[in-house]
């Protein structure tokens, strides 16, 4: 079984220039972050937690609105500013498309509330769940190494708001940002990772297993225990019909684990729910962490 050995840096490595850039003393961050084992071996990711990481409201965009978006408040000052003129701040309305199937990518959108979803469409229309986006992250990933196109819709699930940037000007801003350059590299390799790990769970687990999953990583990004989402909506997420989703809700509910009302779920035995979804909620939520979600 092999592992990642932990050796000194030979020369200015990307993690030492993330740290000068960061403004973070290199001794302070550590060669290594633990993530599943997957396929007999163990993968390790630059772990950021020694980062300082400016708190929710601290920073504004141009026009004065708040920055709650952990991307954007984990970047060094003077990267921020670099960026910080390109942020135009959006309301994210409940089921908006920020991004279609095969379209040309014109904006990054990084949230500050709310949750966006990212899903698969066929060409008779059918559709299933890729992952989900909170303010951990940021939607139009092929953006950030280059590509102009991407292969899933982008649409909002619960309303919030946010921050768009237009493709161009990130990538132009990318140039001399070496640290927000990395952090989005991590983002879409973590993100890669989630979407493979849904991938499996969509094809071995049962409805119910991937229900309870899917609404545990819903409330980590949302952090209610009351979520607005309808059968409907889960149907489309789950690549499955609505009767088979009440189905399992109803199971659920059963359990004490949920309770449903018209229009939204509400979580109401958490612990219970996890023991409920299948090991795949597990080996996400680890990846999560290497996000800041707990």
């Amino acid at each position: 079984m092999y592992d990642t050995l932990q050796k000194p840096c030979v020369g200015p490595c990307i993690l030492c220039r993330t740290a000068e850039t960061g403004r973070v003393p290199v001794s302070h961050i550590k060669a290594g972050g633990f993530t599943p084992r997957l396929g007999g071996f163990r993968f390790r990711l630059p772990v950021r937690k020694d980062l300082q990481i400016v708190q929710s409201g601290e920073r504004t965009n141009a026009a004065g609105k708040p920055v709650g978006n952990k991307i954007l408040l984990s970047m060094s000052d003077s990267e921020y500013t670099s960026l910080r003129p390109h942020l135009e701040y959006v309301r994210l309305s409940n089921h908006l498309v920020l991004h279609e199937t095969g379209e040309r990518l014109e904006f990054a959108y990084f949230p500050n509330r709310g949750l966006i979803s990212l899903v698969v469409v066929m060409k008779d229309g059918k559709t299933a769940e890729a992952g989900v986006v909170g303010n951990e992250g940021f939607t139009g990933t092929p953006a950030a190494v280059g590509l102009s196109r991407g292969p899933l819709r982008a649409v909002v699930q619960i309303s919030g708001d946010g921050f768009r940037v237009k493709v161009g000007a990130l990538q132009n801003t990318l140039e001399t940002t070496p640290h927000l350059q990395m952090s989005l590299n991590r983002y879409v390799a973590i993100r890669a990772m989630q979407v493979a790990q849904t991938a499996a769970c969509n094809r071995l687990h049962d409805i119910k297993q991937r229900l309870a999953r899917w609404l545990l990583m819903t409330q980590d990004r949302v952090d209610s225990g009351a979520l607005p989402i309808t059968h409907d909506f889960l149907a489309t997420m789950l690549g499955t019909d609505r009767p088979t989703v009440s189905l399992a809700a109803g199971l659920l509910q059963k359990e004490k684990l949920i309770e449903y009302t018209r229009g939204a779920v509400k979580i109401v035995n958490r612990k219970r729910l996890e023991y409920s979804a299948c090991e795949c909620y597990g080996v996400i939520r680890q990846y999560d962490g290497e996000l800041g979600l707990k």
